[in-house]
């Protein structure tokens, strides 16, 4: 067996090794005409990749499945249960191959949030020392499709600036803000404040706003990786 040189490299320490990243975001859902249906996996995936780069962690891809609550119809999405089975899988592959004993889930698309409701359910069944679900890019990006999103989309290269203009149209796409799904705002004070900061504001392009959402989110996830290195 070689010997591996796990304190090579610039990292933080030779233990984040053990410490995997993994995004979730959404890959198949509306986000206006100016970003791609996968935004959320795109913005997932940088910031997990990202923070990888900066701490020496493992980056360990992207999962493909995401959830959403049944009064929002913006996009195919699966079952609660489908999706903690995938990650379950997923992450016992990593734990098999590459020796992971914690994982930082950084999620980027709002529908999954309640996947805390099976974190003892995938440490137990892996098992893993300790699995983090970061929620950062959410907390701070704003409504969906909205200046949060269409900005980290400028600065990720994602976002087709012809069809700006377009973008607060919520007549015709009305999942931006979710402005159309009106039991769902019904139901969750944020939504309703998201559609309506649409229809009042509609959205504008901010590359500095941008750079600092997704470099808050990459922070965020570099405190967890220390967190589980103190763990």
């Amino acid at each position: 067996m070689v010997e591996l040189r796990y304190g090579a490299g610039n990292i933080f320490n030779k233990d984040v090794h053990k410490i995997g990243i993994i995004a979730l975001g959404s890959h198949l859902e509306n986000h206006g005409p100016a970003l791609p249906i996968d935004t959320d996996a795109k913005i997932a995936a940088y910031i997990a990749f990202q923070a990888s780069l900066e701490s020496g962690a493992k980056f360990l891809g992207i999962i493909y499945p995401a959830h959403e609550i049944e009064e929002i119809n913006h996009g195919i999405h699966y079952t609660l249960n489908e999706l903690a089975e995938n990650i379950i899988k997923t992450l016992k592959s990593a734990k098999k191959y590459l020796n992971i004993e914690k994982v930082i889930i950084v999620n980027a698309h709002g529908g999954n949030i309640p996947l805390f409701q099976c974190l003892d359910k995938i440490e137990a069944e892996i098992p893993l020392d300790i699995v983090i679900i970061n929620n950062t890019v959410i907390e701070n990006e704003g409504p969906h499709g909205g200046s949060g999103e269409i900005s980290m989309g400028k600065v990720l290269g994602i976002l087709n600036e012809d069809e700006l203009h377009n973008q607060s149209n919520i007549k015709v796409f009305g999942e931006v803000g979710l402005s159309e799904f009106k039991e769902a705002r019904k139901k969750d004070p944020g939504i309703e404040e998201g559609a309506r900061e649409i229809e009042d504001n509609g959205v504008y392009l901010d590359v500095s706003y941008g750079k600092q959402i997704l470099n808050l989110a990459v922070n965020s996830v570099l405190l967890d990786v220390e967190k589980l290195l103190d763990y």
